[in-house]
C-alpha cells in the first residue's frame, strides 16, 4: 500500500491512516514526492509524469512487483497517471481530492484556509528537508506545475482499467464536486464516494470515517472491467 501525498504536503500528513493499514495487514509505503518533506527538488521541471516514474521507481527499489496507491489531491493525480500509464504494476487507486484536468480546480479559494496550509508548509519545509533556504524555488515548481497540468481528456480516463475509487469531501475547497462526478463515470468501473461533512483535509480531520472508506475499497470486489 503506498500513500501519496499533496501538493505542500508530506508523507507524515497520513499519520492517521498508517495505523489502520497495519492493523489491517497491510505494509505501508510512505514516499515524500520531489521537492517536499525529505525529497530534495533537483533541476527537472516538475511534472505528475515525472513524480509517477519515481513512485515506480521506489517499488522497483524495494522489490514491490504489484501496490495498491492510496493518494491525496496531487498524490490522488499520480496514482491515477500510474494506473494509466502502468496498469500492471497497480492493484487499485484510492483518489481522493483531486483533478485530471484544470477545469475542476475551484476559480477561488479560500485565501485564510490557504494561508493556514501555506505557512505549516513553510514551517515543515525548513524542519524537514535537506535543503531548507530552497522553499521559495520549491514553491514556484509546484504552483507551476498545478497551474498547468495535468490536462488528461475523457479518452485518456476510459483507458484505465485498474479499480478506483474517486473519493471526495463534501465541503471540498478546492475542487469541483462535478469534476470527482465526471472522473467517476469516465473511468471504467469507478465509484464515488463523497465524505459527509468535511473538506479537502479529511485525512487529518475526520481520520476514522476516511479510513473507513479507504479499508472499505480496499477489501471490496473489483467492479473494473477485465
Amino acid at each position: 500500500m503506498i500513500l501519496l501525498h499533496g501538493a505542500f504536503d508530506h508523507s507524515g500528513h497520513w499519520g492517521y491512516q498508517v495505523p489502520a493499514l497495519l492493523e489491517a495487514g497491510r505494509r505501508v509505503v510512505l514516499i515524500d514526492s520531489r521537492g517536499r518533506g525529505r525529497s530534495t527538488l533537483g533541476t527537472q521541471p516538475l511534472t505528475y509524469e515525472l513524480l509517477a516514474s519515481e513512485v515506480l521507481a521506489v517499488m522497483d527499489a524495494l522489490g514491490l512487483e504489484r501496490a495498491a496507491v492510496a493518494g491525496w489531491s496531487d498524490g490522488a493525480i499520480v496514482g491515477l497517471v500510474l494506473a494509466m500509464q502502468r496498469p500492471e504494476r497497480i492493484t487499485r487507486v484510492f483518489a481522493f481530492g483531486c483533478n485530471m484536468d484544470l477545469s475542476g480546480v475551484k476559480p477561488d479559494s479560500p485565501s485564510d484556509l490557504v494561508a493556514r496550509v501555506f505557512g505549516r508548509a513553510v514551517a515543515d519545509y525548513a524542519r524537514l528537508s535537506p535543503t531548507p533556504g530552497e522553499f521559495e524555488r520549491t514553491s514556484a515548481a509546484v504552483n507551476r506545475m498545478m497551474k498547468t497540468q495535468p490536462a488528461y481528456g475523457a479518452l485518456d480516463l476510459a483507458r484505465i482499467g485498474t479499480p478506483v475509487a474517486i473519493v471526495a469531501g463534501e465541503n471540498d475547497e478546492f475542487i469541483e464536486r462535478e469534476h470527482s462526478e465526471y472522473l467517476a463515470r469516465t473511468i471504467p468501473g469507478a465509484t464515488l464516494t463523497i465524505l459527509p461533512g468535511v473538506t479537502h483535509f479529511a485525512p487529518l480531520q475526520r481520520p476514522a470515517e476516511f479510513n473507513t472508506a479507504l479499508l472499505a475499497f480496499l477489501t471490496a470486489p473489483s467492479t473494473a472491467p477485465s
